[in-house]
């Protein structure tokens, strides 16, 4: 309890993260209702159904795009942590929410949103709100803890430590691991670890570099990682988004 009344007075009331804090939680409310919704829709469930516009469906990721926009031109020209400023902060968490939820069907361009593929959304969805929680704890990759008044060294030394770290990131990113590489620009040795490891073999840094024994060496890890980790990252994907439908049976609007 302590920790947590030191958190809320230095990172959300004397850091100015409380329209941060508002955008996390709109953001996770705002995709699990929506998650709820669809399910239940697509079970036949309550008075919930899809909304129509001259015969057209309308995609919640449609709504969500203008609240983000609408959200973030707010955000540009409203006063630091005014009433405009939580207003457009709960705009962009909802309306990201929105529009993450359908991820997958806007990267595919076509409705994949209750098939295997559509699952991607739950893992850009994760990610996000991920990235969102490291924030508002307070970290950041240009913060120093208890660094206040920094003398010249420090903050060049600081310098070094980003460009290294943003280098990281980006062998991790080429390798095909990109969650790790967004999490990575927080937390720094989640990428250097990640940077020394096997790249994904479809991935351009095994294109361009692995000769085919180190290809099926990467293939083989990444083999072992499905194994293990993927029946957990697909009772997640379950659990939030809900069994995707077979490939027999043709797939249900949302």
């Amino acid at each position: 309890m302590h920790w947590f009344n030191w958190w809320w007075s230095h990172e959300v009331v004397h850091g100015g993260k409380g329209p941060l804090l508002l955008a996390l939680i709109a953001f996770v409310v705002t995709f699990l209702v929506t998650r709820i919704i669809t399910r239940l829709i697509r079970a036949g469930i309550g008075p919930f159904g899809n909304i129509n516009i001259d015969g057209v469906h309308l995609h919640h990721s449609t709504p969500g795009v203008v609240m983000v926009i609408g959200g973030g031109l707010t955000a540009v020209g409203a006063p630091t942590l005014s009433v405009w400023a939580y207003l457009a902060a709960f705009a962009v968490g909802s309306g990201s929410a929105l529009v993450l939820d359908e991820f997958a069907m806007i990267f595919r361009l076509r409705d994949v949103y209750w098939s295997e593929e559509g699952q991607m959304s739950i893992g850009a969805a994760t990610l996000a709100a991920a990235c969102l929680c490291l924030a508002v704890v307070g970290l950041s990759p240009a913060s120093v803890p208890g660094l206040s008044g920094a003398v010249l060294w420090i903050r060049y030394a600081l310098m070094v430590f980003l460009a290294l770290n943003l280098t990281a990131v980006a062998v991790v990113a080429l390798k095909g691991k990109y969650p790790t590489a967004v999490v990575g620009v927080f937390v720094a040795p989640v990428a250097w670890i990640a940077a020394i490891r096997l790249a994904r073999p479809t991935s351009l840094w095994a294109r361009l570099r692995y000769d085919e024994h180190r290809r099926s060496l990467a293939r083989r890890r990444l083999d072992r990682f499905d194994r293990r980790w993927g029946p957990i990252q697909r009772r997640w994907a379950d659990l939030i988004g809900g069994r995707p439908t077979r490939l027999d049976h043709p797939p249900e609007e949302n």
